[in-house]
C-alpha cells in the first residue's frame, strides 16, 4: 500500500504516517515548504510526481483549526479548509485516487442533546465549523472523497509548530505544575479522540473490503465534558489540584461553541471498525507518555 500524506508534521499526521510505516506501506510526505496546499493547483512539480508516484490513496490532514481566529480570519480558514480540500480532491479524482480527507464535531450546533450520527443535518454555529462544513460538500462532489469526521483529538506528537500549545490533555497536566486550582468548563460535552486509535481505524477503513459510505464519524467511544476529562486525567495520574467547574454557556470569548457535540461511529461499526472507550484510550496516552508519572503526582 503507498500512501501520500499531506500535513505529516500535525499531530493526527504524525501519527497515521507512524501507523502505516510499522504496516510497511510506502509513505510520500510532502513537508509543508514543498507543498503549500493553499497553492496546489499551480504546483507542478507536485502533479508530476503524483502521477510518477501513482499512490493508493491521498489522506489530508492539513486543516486551520483555530476556532477563534477563524472568526477574524475567515478568508484565509476557508483558504484552508473548503478550497484547498477541494482542490486536493479534484486532483485525486483527476488521477482516480481516492482521497480522505478530515471534519470535525463542529458542523453540528449541539441542540441534539445527545450524539450525532453520520445522517443528522449539519448546523454550524462558527465560521470554524461552517468552513468545515464547506470543505465536505466541495470535496464530496468527487465521488473518490471519504470525509471523515472526528472530534477532540489529542495524541503522542501534539506540539503545534505555529502556536506552540499542547493538545488539551497536556495543557491540563501543565496547568496542575503551577496552580492549586483549575476552572474547567462542565458545559461543552465531547467524545475525545486518541489520534492512535484514530489512525488504526483509519487504515482498517482503508484495508477494508467493502466501503459503503463517503462521510463516516470516527471517534473514541463514549462522551464527556472537558470538566470530567480533566478530572480523569487528574484520578488517573492522581494529581490534587482541584478543578473547579463552571458553565460558560458554549461561549469562549466571542465564539459560540456547541453545548453537545458528541460523535457516535454508526457506519464504522456496520464495517466491524470500533474504537475503544475514551476512559481506556486516555489511561493508554497517559501511559505511554507520562509512564513514570502514573500513581504519583506530577514533580
Amino acid at each position: 500500500m503507498k500512501l501520500l500524506i499531506i500535513g505529516k508534521t500535525g499531530q493526527l499526521g504524525n501519527a497515521i504516517t507512524n501507523m502505516a510505516l510499522s504496516l510497511e506501506y510506502k509513505i510520500i510526505a510532502p513537508s509543508r515548504n514543498e507543498l503549500d496546499i493553499t497553492k496546489i493547483c499551480n504546483n507542478n512539480k507536485f502533479l508530476r510526481s503524483l502521477k510518477e508516484n501513482n499512490p493508493d490513496y491521498i489522506i489530508n490532514c492539513a486543516a486551520y483549526n483555530n476556532v477563534k481566529e477563524s472568526e477574524s480570519s475567515s478568508l484565509y480558514t476557508f483558504d484552508v479548509n473548503c478550497f484547498s480540500v477541494k482542490n486536493i480532491a479534484e486532483i485525486a479524482n483527476k488521477f482516480s485516487i481516492p482521497f480522505i480527507t478530515f471534519s470535525t464535531d463542529y458542523v453540528f450546533d449541539g441542540k441534539k442533546g445527545h450524539s450525532y450520527i453520520e445522517t443528522d443535518i449539519p448546523h454550524p454555529i462558527n465560521m470554524y465549523g461552517i468552513s468545515k462544513l464547506s470543505g465536505e460538500y466541495a470535496s464530496l462532489m468527487y465521488e473518490n472523497t471519504v470525509v471523515i469526521r472526528t472530534c477532540g483529538l489529542y495524541g503522542l506528537h501534539s506540539k503545534s509548530t505555529k502556536s506552540g500549545k499542547g493538545n488539551f490533555v497536556d495543557n491540563r497536566i501543565e496547568d496542575s505544575k503551577n496552580n492549586q486550582f483549575i476552572q474547567i468548563g462542565y458545559d461543552q460535552t465531547v467524545s475525545p479522540t486518541y489520534v492512535e486509535d484514530l489512525s488504526k481505524a483509519i487504515i482498517q477503513l482503508i484495508e477494508h473490503p467493502i466501503k459503503k459510505y463517503n462521510l463516516y464519524h470516527l471517534v473514541n467511544e463514549g462522551y464527556c465534558t472537558w470538566y470530567e476529562l480533566t478530572k480523569e486525567i487528574y484520578n488517573i495520574l492522581n494529581i490534587d489540584t482541584e478543578v473547579i467547574p463552571i458553565n460558560r454557556l458554549g461561549i469562549d470569548g466571542t465564539v459560540k461553541k456547541p453545548l453537545f457535540s458528541a460523535l457516535r461511529n454508526e457506519r464504522a461499526k456496520e464495517l466491524g471498525i470500533i474504537l475503544p472507550h475514551w476512559k481506556d484510550a486516555l489511561r493508554r496516552y497517559l501511559e505511554t507518555k507520562y509512564c513514570n508519572k502514573i500513581d504519583k503526582h506530577l514533580e
